[in-house]
């Protein structure tokens, strides 16, 4: 174990300070401050270089399923090393992304046995929109290539993918990007009377009305030039939208109708962050083609995955048609070895029945902040839950910008994580406090994050 005391903790800090380049971060916020350290993790929880112990509330980026430390996971990482340390999936195979393609594909639902391996979920988006694109060419609708996808979804950063992303912050600096995206309204529904315009919508009619907002986008688009539609089972970004009952329902039936493949990208949601193995099994859909990664090895190697129903393999199947498209370390020898360690894990240990039997007391424990002024909503589902914060709990009225920056950025992030907590608090789209943490947890650790955002939360309100 990597100790502080074993860590020349001046030179690390330093280092970080003048060389590291912090993916999504201000750096002006760590200019005169040191940069939050990381050094060790043991179960739920994490370690900083000063040997201060936090409760990682997020499990790293909604990816350490099995908890930290678990030595199984890095012994099968060495032991695979040791006898095929690389080898590429180009033209050529090797035994353990055989054995993992062949073990996710019995887990899947439907039909999705193609397992096209990546090493992460913004290349998994990006690979689906090329078959999608390259399927439709072949099989002679060759018009066929927008992608549809809801406001406020976050889908990857290459030009592809965060082309799909709904996030318009993130897009500007780096566009023109890949041109066929369409956005269509996303499934918050606590926000369901503004985005509709019509008041009192019940969760089903909500539901019903969003899917439709899908087929008047098809119908506008001219259905002969959309190919796909991407959505999350559960939207991250705004802050953890489950579907409304019977929305994936009628999303099915509209993408089949206008033969349009619908994608799942369950970068967060497989791998038991809802309590299933993939995230549509929760909502009973099955997709045409699902995205996945980080709880794949529960992050202990880097791994992703595009699974694709037969049908969208067929045209490969026979003549000269390739897909020309791949990645250095996709399905890499260690990182299957990894996943494998991980679903071994995951069956030994019940983490699917473990989240499913825990969901209702992590809700109820969340739920217990209602009580506060500054708590709007608590919503999600299984071990992923959004809690949005308002100005006014009767009207929903939501934080200015300049509040929303003093309130998010200037205060909660550090405070939550100086109280022990490592979390996110995020404002893209409306205030939210994200939880996500490892699959081992239970009621003791949802009742240490209860304690500690209520503490943090009621001095926010008191500094507004």
């Amino acid at each position: 174990m990597n100790h502080p005391e074993n860590t020349d903790v001046a030179s690390v800090m330093k280092a970080a300070q003048d060389n590291l380049w912090l993916h999504f971060t201000r750096h002006s916020a760590h200019e005169g401050a040191e940069v939050p350290m990381i050094v060790r993790g043991e179960g739920a929880y994490i370690y900083d270089v000063h040997g201060k112990r936090y409760l990682d509330g997020l499990a790293g980026l909604f990816v350490v399923q099995a908890g930290h430390g678990r030595s199984e996971l890095a012994e099968a990482a060495a032991k695979q090393a040791q006898e095929l340390a690389f080898f590429p999936l180009w033209s050529y195979a090797h035994p353990k992304a055989a054995e993992l393609a062949r073990r996710l594909a019995e887990q899947t639902p439907g039909d999705l046995n193609r397992v096209f391996f990546t090493t992460g979920g913004g290349e998994a988006v990006e690979t689906a929109w090329k078959l999608a694109k390259q399927y439709f060419k072949i099989t002679g609708r060759p018009l066929k290539h927008k992608v549809i996808s809801r406001q406020i979804a976050y889908h990857g950063t290459p030009q592809g993918a965060l082309s799909i992303t709904g996030i318009p912050a993130f897009k500007q600096m780096f566009e023109p990007l890949v041109p066929g995206s369409v956005r269509v309204p996303n499934t918050n529904h606590y926000r369901a009377d503004e985005i509709t315009g019509v008041p009192g919508m019940t969760p089903e009619q909500y539901g019903y009305w969003a899917a439709e907002r899908v087929a008047r986008a098809i119908e506008m688009e001219g259905p002969d030039t959309v190919a796909a539609v991407f959505v999350e089972p559960v939207q991250n970004a705004g802050g953890c939208f489950p579907p409304p009952p019977g929305y994936f329902r009628r999303l099915r039936e509209i993408c089949d109708q206008y033969d349009v493949l619908l994608v799942s990208d369950e970068v967060i949601c497989a791998f038991g962050r809802l309590g299933t193995m993939f995230g549509g099994q929760k909502f009973d859909y099955v997709p045409d083609i699902i995205t996945c990664a980080k709880g794949m090895t529960s992050g202990y190697s880097p791994i992703g995955a595009m699974i694709a129903s037969e049908r969208l393999f067929e045209p490969f199947k026979n003549g000269t048609e390739m897909f020309a498209h791949g990645y250095t370390f996709g399905g890499h020898p260690v990182s299957s070895a990894v996943a494998l360690a991980n679903l071994d894990l995951f069956e030994r240990e019940d983490l699917l029945g473990h989240v499913t039997r825990n969901e209702p007391v992590f809700r109820a424990t969340l739920e217990r902040l209602l009580d506060l002024p500054i708590v709007g909503d608590v919503r999600g589902s299984g071990y992923f839950w959004g809690i949005e914060l308002v100005k006014d709990r009767a009207t929903k009225e939501t934080f200015s910008l300049e509040e929303s920056e003093r309130l998010i950025r200037g205060f909660l992030s550090s405070a939550l994580y100086e109280a022990g907590l490592y979390c996110r608090a995020d404002d893209r789209g409306d205030p939210v406090i994200q939880l996500a943490p490892p699959l081992i947890c239970g009621p003791r650790e949802f009742d240490e994050i209860e304690s500690i955002l209520r503490s943090v939360l009621t001095e926010a309100w008191n500094r507004l």
